[in-house]
């Protein structure tokens, strides 16, 4: 069993190399997610593991990664691919249609249901974007979940959970026991492990940033950091999509808030002269 000091290494590591903040109330979660990797991993104990980490730093970035929430699903909360449907993609559309040009940033898309059901929106519904420079980026700071949602192949449960009939049917492959992504989805989206709390590498300018149930996990100065580098990232006309519980108010005052329909996005105010 883990003691006291083996909580406080696992939080203070996974606070430094992610800025993830798991407080005591999360002790149970630290030993479920050991349990699994240690098992995964084929090491005898928990603590084996937590010794392993201790002095190997391959295996450290496992245990932080196993930390890491990945709970997704197919058009999660539904509303922000409403808008994104419904207003923020025709707007775009219509105003890049000079340089026939759409950069679009999936944070922290776990196994990437969010990029893909992004894709699947905007092949369905803009069909004229297929000529256009369109790029997708999906960044994780887990190398097993990019592994995963580069590979596309998802079981029937996965698949069960908010995935349109049609879109199944046009986007997806029986392929034995899973469901593979086709290669025209596949093509949009560049995925890349990424640390959002490390330098960010140059990204160029987003047009649309989803970054969703992913600031909660971070103490206030963390997100301030974000929302300061988002600013230099999103495009002045560009809309920053994030979670339910998540807000820019009272946190940087360069984004107001937008409602569309029954979603909410946000963007950054107009400069002053």
């Amino acid at each position: 069993m883990l003691q006291a000091a083996d909580y406080d290494y696992i939080r203070g590591l996974v606070r430094e190399r992610s800025a993830i903040v798991l407080d005591e109330s999360k002790d149970y979660l630290i030993e479920t997610r050991l349990q699994r990797l240690a098992h995964t991993d084929r090491y005898a104990s928990v603590l084996d593991l937590v010794a392993k980490a201790r002095r190997d730093a391959t295996v450290s970035r496992r245990v932080v990664e196993a930390m890491t929430t990945n709970e997704t699903s197919w058009m999660r909360d539904v509303h922000p691919y409403e808008a994104l449907r419904g207003h923020i993609l025709p707007e775009l559309i219509r105003l890049r249609s000079a340089t026939r040009r759409l950069n679009i940033w999936s944070m922290a898309c776990s196994s990437g249901q969010e990029p893909y059901s992004i894709a699947m929106v905007l092949r369905d519904g803009f069909p004229q974007a297929a000529s256009w420079n369109t790029r997708i980026l999906a960044t994780d700071l887990s190398t097993e979940m990019i592994a995963r949602s580069k590979e596309g192949a998802y079981t029937q449960l996965e698949i069960n959970r908010g995935l349109p009939a049609a879109m199944m049917t046009r986007y997806f492959k029986r392929e034995g026991l899973e469901w593979r992504v086709s290669d025209d989805l596949k093509k949009l989206i560049d995925f890349k492990a990424m640390n959002l709390v490390d330098p960010w590498p140059p990204l160029g300018t987003m047009d649309i940033v989803f970054l969703r149930n992913v600031l909660i996990y971070f103490d206030m100065e963390t997100r301030k950091s974000i929302f300061m580098r988002l600013r230099r990232t999103l495009a002045p006309d560009g809309y920053l999509v994030l979670g339910g519980a998540e807000t820019a108010l009272n946190i940087d005052d360069a984004f107001e808030r937008v409602a569309i329909g029954r979603g909410v996005a946000y963007r950054l105010r107009p400069r002053s002269n």
